[in-house]
């Protein structure tokens, strides 16, 4: 009993010093830490940097600078860091493989943050959805479609992937047709829609609507009516627009031709 007594004395005057040096270097290292991430938080907001962006690289400054810690840490205990970071590496590289799909899904998002393909309000098209991107994260991308349904979207699969920003220029330019009978005056009708454009409240003078003949159709002709909108009241000024070139065509006694149902009657 009293060997093993001694054993452990000896030990405890030997490590003991180690133990509360590495204490020591913890805290103070944690202090430290807290303190460079506030001060680099600091001079990015200085540099006015985007708040993803912001966030993205304090969180990764943090855990970069704790692993450094930690490793700092197991030196002063009398860990052979060498060995250390041979298994901390045969693990990375496992668990790398395993995770292949969340790591490409962590670059696309890196990607996303420093290029600003798009921005959170932005109003994008994006895998065959339309939506305003409510937010950015590291793995994901979520955006709110105008029914109200918000869609997860991974980063990995939305970086490879063609993105059309319709909020980028700040306005968007709506596409309707409206068809009229061939025996309507091209002139007059394009006078009525011409009038609702520009009687419009939410349409823009700059860039000029514009009503064009488009196409010769079948059964009817065909006019391309493009007025221009904010980003904002695009959905507005293409319903109300619609309705109003309904109206005001039948005001003017404009038909819009539809197809006709013939009953035939046979004599029994």
């Amino acid at each position: 009993m009293e060997k093993y007594l001694t054993i452990a004395k000896d030990l405890l005057f030997e490590y003991s010093p180690k133990v509360l040096y590495a204490l020591v270097i913890l805290i103070v290292g944690l202090y430290a830490i807290k303190l460079i991430l506030r001060l680099i938080n600091k001079l990015l907001n200085s540099r006015h940097v985007d708040n993803t962006l912001q966030a993205f690289l304090s969180n990764l400054l943090g855990w970069g600078l704790k692993g450094v810690l930690v490793i700092a840490v197991i030196s002063e205990l009398g860990v052979d860091t060498t060995a250390l970071a041979a298994v901390m590496a045969a693990a990375g590289l496992g668990l790398g493989l395993a995770l292949q799909g969340s790591l490409a899904n962590f670059a696309g998002g890196v990607l996303i943050i420093l290029f600003k393909p798009f921005r959170v309000g932005d109003l994008i098209n994006a895998q065959g959805e339309i939506g305003v991107v409510k937010d950015i994260e590291l793995f994901t991308t979520q955006i709110l479609t105008p029914s109200n349904k918000r869609i997860i979207i991974p980063n990995g699969t939305l970086a490879n992937s063609n993105i059309v920003n319709l909020s980028a220029e700040g306005t968007l330019r709506v596409d309707l047709t409206i068809g009229v009978g061939y025996g309507e005056d091209i002139k007059k009708t394009k006078e009525v829609l011409m009038k609702v454009l520009s009687s419009h409240p939410k349409v823009l003078t700059e860039p000029l609507p514009t009503v064009n003949v488009s196409e010769l159709a079948d059964s009817s002709v065909n006019f391309a009516v493009r007025p221009w909108s904010t980003v904002d009241d695009y959905w507005t000024v293409y319903f109300e627009v619609t309705e109003n070139c309904k109206l005001a065509l039948d005001a003017a006694g404009i038909e819009i031709p539809y197809p006709h149902v013939v009953e035939i009657h046979k004599k029994g």
